[in-house]
């Protein structure tokens, strides 16, 4: 048992933040939100939090301060996804940061981050950990190819962890969710290859790439996508593409997405948030996490 812990949800993905609460073996806080009928929403905290460690998973920006209100003593937020989370959005991000920041988050829990240096927004902490761990684990159980595969886009830790080879795929772009064209640096023939990015939104990219694969040689081609936002024309597209399968994991709730495509496979990062949240707790350091989280 964790004690002086409470773990909230706010707005959405309750089924993730369920899950969250198993593997630590919580129950999920008391809390009642209301959405009034010009549209404003009130948060009732239904249990005392008064010098408690709270955590809430997708936030409510009326919940963190309904708990520092509450006397709390650290309202961390955790985030799977942290939105506005795109180089062209810069300023956006900023004034989410500033929110959280002014409505009394005292730190930030999130996943691949596809920009960085959006940590550098913050004035409070920010842990931005990855779900390697989750995608390695995939792999392993899921190609019993992929010893000989080759990895494309943002892999070289996970390359080396399973002691495979990559490539490289280059993209210029005209515009937001348009490339102009593709170069792809690497050998694929007659190789399994995983192309692995932190995000697809719109799915031009990753099956314009996998088009490309297939024309060099490559015998099979498997997508692994952290966030998998799929907004737009993605799921016709995947539907379209010569994947065995796009992996995402459940940072974005998926289960629409799956009834319309049989492709798409969800990897659960459940007990890598749950970790973070014992060690934040107790105290302990989280700086493994950041590449070698246990499963």
């Amino acid at each position: 048992t964790m004690p002086n812990i409470v773990l909230f949800w706010g707005s959405s993905h309750q089924d993730q933040s369920q899950r969250v609460a198993n593997c630590l073996g919580l129950e999920l806080g008391k809390v009642v939100t209301k959405k009034f009928s010009n549209q404003e929403t009130s948060v009732e905290i239904g249990e005392s939090v008064r010098g408690d460690d709270v955590y809430i998973m997708q936030s409510l920006l009326i919940m963190i301060n309904a708990c520092k209100i509450a006397s709390s003593s650290r309202v961390t937020v955790v985030i799977p996804c942290f939105p506005y989370d795109k180089s062209r959005a810069p300023v956006s991000a900023k004034l989410v940061a500033n929110m959280l920041s002014v409505t009394g988050a005292d730190h930030i829990d999130t996943r691949d981050l596809h920009a960085s240096r959006i940590r550098g927004f913050f004035d409070i902490p920010v842990d931005n950990l990855y779900a390697e761990p989750a995608v390695l684990q995939w792999i392993r159980e899921n190609i019993a190819e992929w010893k000989n595969c080759i990895s494309f886009q943002r892999v070289t830790s996970i390359a080396d962890r399973l002691n495979v080879e990559f490539a490289l795929i280059r993209k210029e772009r005209k515009k937001a969710n348009e490339v102009d064209r593709m170069v792809l640096v690497g050998d694929v023939k007659d190789r399994v290859a995983i192309l692995v990015d932190d995000m697809a939104d719109t799915c031009g990219t990753v099956c314009h790439a996998a088009d490309k694969l297939l024309s060099a040689g490559a015998t099979k081609v498997y997508a692994v996508l952290i966030h998998g936002i799929l907004s737009g024309p993605a799921i016709s597209r995947i539907n379209n593409a010569a994947f065995e399968a796009v992996v995402v994991t459940n940072t974005i709730p998926q289960e629409d997405t799956m009834k319309h495509c049989t492709k798409i496979q969800v990897t659960d990062i459940s007990m890598i948030l749950a970790e973070a949240i014992r060690r934040a707790h107790n105290g302990e350091s989280v700086s493994s996490l950041f590449s070698h989280a246990p499963l």
